[in-house]
């Protein structure tokens, strides 16, 4: 192969690249994820990092206890990032395909992704307190996650 042939695939593989990576940035840019509590209070919703990027609270949650609505936001926001890693992964499947780069991709997502096989959906009333309000007021739970 001569020099000019060499160059001229080396400079179409380029731009092949180039724009697979533009295609793979806005397909990135898309991503989000959401999640809503069964009975429609809560939603969550977030960017292709995990971060949260919205928050709708409806009237029906003044009726929750807060520490019950805290769970219910931190388990939602977990739903809404696993959805979200759901489509990160595809768009960079589709970029670099599947092995090691792929791997390291699902490995920093915060909360994986809903493909892996690790969703387990939280039973809200076993964790519900069940103390007597003097003993909940003299010592409040931590909600901490």
């Amino acid at each position: 192969m001569n020099p000019e042939q060499w160059l001229a695939q080396y400079d179409e593989k380029l731009k092949q690249a180039a724009a697979g990576a533009a295609k793979a940035d806005k397909a990135l840019r898309e991503v989000g994820g959401s999640a809503t509590s069964q009975d429609g209070e809560i939603t969550v919703r977030v960017n292709a990092s995990g971060a949260t990027t919205g928050l709708v609270l409806r009237p029906g949650v003044r009726d929750i206890e807060p520490e019950h609505l805290a769970r219910q936001i931190l388990e939602l926001t977990r739903q809404a990032q696993r959805a979200a890693g759901e489509q990160v992964v595809v768009a960079m499947q589709e970029f670099i395909g599947d092995g090691a780069a792929l791997d390291v991709v699902k490995a920093h997502l915060p909360e994986g992704h809903t493909s892996d096989g690790a969703d387990e959906p939280m039973n809200v009333e076993l964790k519900r307190d069940t103390r007597a309000d003097d003993e909940y007021f003299d010592n409040p739970p931590e909600v901490v996650n």
